[in-house]
Parts: structure tokens; C-alpha cells; sequence
């Protein structure tokens, strides 16, 4: 999960001030195309207007202005993470999230045997700690980091897995340490995503994998949606990459990509089922604080995953593509 800064400490941990000036920060260019305006569609924690731009000279697309660090937490609502409970769509919700992470698994464990690297497996934003305790499952040696002391503390309780709260740069693991390093949704959230690179760089094993995944903004839902796109996550997300963005910021922190995937079970349907109907969406339902009747729940969240359902056939085919509403990359350190 994205680190969801919880409180103005847990925001400033990121500890990178926001730019004098509008220029882009890839490239320094300071000309940028006005794409849209938007708000927070998704939670409702604003009603502020945020403007989505496009470098005119890298074509990188990125939210202008970017909140400051110190404000930052404003618009993560509390437990942005999935939370276990006793009713019945929590459980539903949890059969679900065990069903579409083996996804992540199997990409993962890939990576894993064909590096034969040794050490931890380290998932950076790993919020509940769920798809850490899969991998532990499996027999892995498994650490989570978040900046939510509230969502390490569900990792450790609910899932058992280790997990401390703090940023990439601080994690108190030796150098080359790691076998590999997950980060599924959290460049788009960072102010410097090349500082969490650097630092992966460092912790990783010479032989070690990272893979990231983000939301891809040349996917053919962003093209399609635009604005209510629910990859662009205004005011959440400042950076929305496509797939060249990745691979260059990739390069230029010292690593070479080895294989792309365009298609996640757990995050392709589900994004373009809740661009569609965000009122459907349970996490959605939940961080609103939409008060609901047990029957109207569980009729909701059937029919959002039958939504998600209808959407796997489009998502399949915009991803053969190679246009698929998310990019999962598994990169190693250059050689």
C-alpha cells in the first residue's frame, strides 16, 4: 500500500521540501500543459482544486502545486490501508485480497528464484501487511515498512509479520541485505521517488530484485477517463508515470529492467470498476463513512464485484497492448 501519513511527523518524514518554482523536477523545464483540474474524487478529504500538468519538454505528468510535506497527511484518511473486522464484506473483502495478491506472489517469487539472491524480502508501503504474509507462508524471510505506525501495528498483529514505521532512507537493515524490495503503489506518492532508489539501491543484495509497480498514465483508461481515471488519485498522487517515465528514473538510479508486466489481477479490474462507480467501491464506502444497513452493504459490494468482473475482459486486452491501467517492472542493480 502507498504510505498513507497519518500526522504532519509522519508527513515530514518524507523530509524533501516541495521546489522554489513550478519547474518540472524531472527536467527542469518550467513550461507544462494544463491537462485538467480536479479534486479529491475518490475519499472527499478536500474540495481544494489541484491542477494536473504535462511537461511540455519530458512529457512527465505531475500534480502542480504539489501540497507541502507539512500538509500533506491532510488528505490520507485514517486506515487508507485495508483493516481486517469481524463483518461480513471484511471478510469477503479479505477472501478477495488473498485471491488477487497470489498474483503478486507468483511475480515476486519469479523474481526471486531466478536471482537466487539470499536475505529479506522488504515491502516499502506495506500498509496491513497481507501480501507479506503470503510470502512468509511460503517459507520467505519477510520485513514491512511503513510511514503509519498505525499500519505497521496491523501487520504485526493481524498478519505476524515484522514491520517498523519510518522512511526507506532510515530502515534499519545493513546494506545489501535484501533478496529483493516490493514497492506497489508508492513512487507516485513520494516527493523525491530517486531517493527511495538510491536507498533501495543500497539495501539490495548485488544479485537482488526490485519491483515497482505504479498506475499507468498510458493506459488506455487514462485515456479513455481522463480526470475520473481513478490512477490519478488527486491530490495522493504528484507523479503520474508512464512507462518510459519509469524506466528512466529506473536508469538513472543505477538499474536495469528485466521484465514488465501490464496486467495485475488485483489492481486492473478493480481501478477501472471503481473509476466507474467510486460509490461501489468498499474501501471507498468505508473511508467516506457511508452509513449503511448489513443487507445494503453486502448487495453493494456484490455488485461492485461483479463490476470488477465485467471489467477483466477489457483490462486483459488493453494490457496484451501493453497499455494496461498499471505497469509492474522487476529491475536488478546495473551490471
Amino acid at each position: 500500500m502507498p504510505p498513507p501519513g497519518e500526522s504532519p511527523q509522519a508527513a515530514t518524514a518524507l523530509e524533501v521540501p516541495p521546489p522554489a518554482t513550478e519547474s518540472c523536477p524531472a527536467c527542469g523545464a518550467t513550461d507544462a500543459r494544463l491537462l485538467f483540474s480536479a479534486t479529491d474524487r475518490l475519499y472527499w478529504t478536500t474540495d481544494e482544486l489541484f491542477e494536473v500538468v504535462e511537461c511540455q519538454s519530458c512529457r512527465l505528468i505531475r500534480l502542480s502545486p504539489r501540497p507541502r510535506p507539512d500538509q500533506v497527511w491532510r488528505y490520507y484518511p485514517r486506515e487508507y490501508w485495508f483493516v481486517p473486522a469481524a463483518d461480513a464484506v471484511s471478510r469477503l473483502m479479505e477472501s478477495y485480497r488473498r485471491l488477487v495478491l497470489r498474483d503478486h506472489v507468483r511475480f515476486v517469487e519469479k523474481a526471486l528464484a531466478s536471482s537466487g539472491a539470499p536475505g529479506v524480502v522488504l515491502d516499502v508501503g506495506c500498509g496491513g501487511g497481507l501480501f507479506l504474509r503470503l510470502l512468509k507462508e511460503r517459507g520467505r524471510r519477510v520485513v514491512g515498512i511503513d510511514f503509519s505506525l498505525a499500519a505497521a501495528g496491523v501487520a504485526w498483529e493481524h498478519n505476524g509479520v515484522p514491520a517498523f514505521c519510518g522512511s526507506l532512507s532510515q530502515a534499519p537493515l545493513a546494506e545489501a541485505s535484501c533478496a529483493a524490495i516490493t514497492m506497489f503503489h508508492v513512487l507516485e506518492h513520494l516527493y523525491d521517488p530517486a531517493e527511495y532508489l538510491r536507498a533501495a539501491h543500497a539495501l539490495l543484495h548485488p544479485e537482488g530484485r526490485l519491483i515497482v509497480q505504479v498506475p499507468n498514465a498510458s493506459s488506455w483508461q487514462f485515456l479513455l477517463l481522463g480526470e475520473h481515471w481513478r490512477g490519478l488519485e488527486v491530490p495522493r498522487h504528484l507523479w503520474n508515470f508512464r512507462v518510459r517515465d519509469l524506466e528512466i528514473l529506473l536508469d538513472r538510479c543505477g538499474f536495469e529492467v528485466v521484465r514488465v508486466k501490464h496486467f495485475s489481477l488485483r489492481d486492473n479490474p478493480a481501478c477501472l470498476a471503481t473509476s466507474l462507480a467510486p460509490g461501489l467501491d468498499p474501501t471507498v464506502r468505508r473511508i467516506r463513512g457511508i452509513e449503511e444497513s448489513p443487507r445494503a452493504a453486502v448487495l453493494k459490494t456484490a455488485a461492485y464485484f461483479a463490476l470488477v468482473a465485467a471489467c477483466v475482459p477489457f483490462t486483459l486486452l488493453e494490457a496484451a497492448c501493453r497499455a494496461g491501467g498499471t505497469v509492474m517492472m522487476e529491475a536488478r542493480k546495473k551490471r
